[in-house]
């Protein structure tokens, strides 16, 4: 069964928090996920992201340009959806992190369909993105990889 929230009020309820602080960090990450990440719009990363942003993913480099690099080179420009069109599950703000967890359908080696985890963890500064983690391991395919092409379809 899944835990995914796919309808954009209830997307925007997890921005809440009773800390005005973490409420703007939610946002700022939420908003260069749907901008940057899902729509592609890598001209707008600086709006986003730290120019000295560091990168734990092992295949991108730090720094805002290699970035920008990476999302011109895996994924098209799409329109700016109101809420985050992947399987969000949660999206839990502490200090300066915040962390979003999506479900992740993928195949086994018999093209079995299963549903696993993902989560990319960032680190704010001075209302900026300056850090991400997330589980890639090292892969070529990852280069080009572009987790928004696998959408799941509207439940609102």
């Amino acid at each position: 069964m899944s835990q995914a929230i796919t309808d954009r009020d209830a997307q925007l309820a997890l921005l809440n928090s009773t800390d005005p602080q973490l409420a703007a960090n939610k946002r700022l990450v939420w908003d260069m996920y749907r901008t940057v990440l899902q729509a592609g719009h890598a001209d707008r990363a600086a709006e986003f992201i730290a120019e000295d942003y560091i990168q734990h993913n092992p295949n991108v480099a730090s720094g805002r340009q290699p970035l920008i690099d990476f999302i011109k080179g895996s994924r098209p420009m799409r329109e700016i959806e109101e809420r985050i069109m992947l399987p969000l599950v949660n999206m839990i703000a502490e200090r300066d992190m915040v962390m979003c967890v999506f479900e992740r359908p993928e195949k086994d080696a018999e093209g079995q369909p299963y549903v696993t985890s993902w989560f990319d963890l960032f680190r704010i500064e001075n209302g900026m993105i300056a850090e991400h983690w997330d589980p890639a391991l090292k892969s070529v395919e990852m280069l080009k990889f572009d987790p928004n092409s696998k959408r799941t379809p509207p439940t609102d």
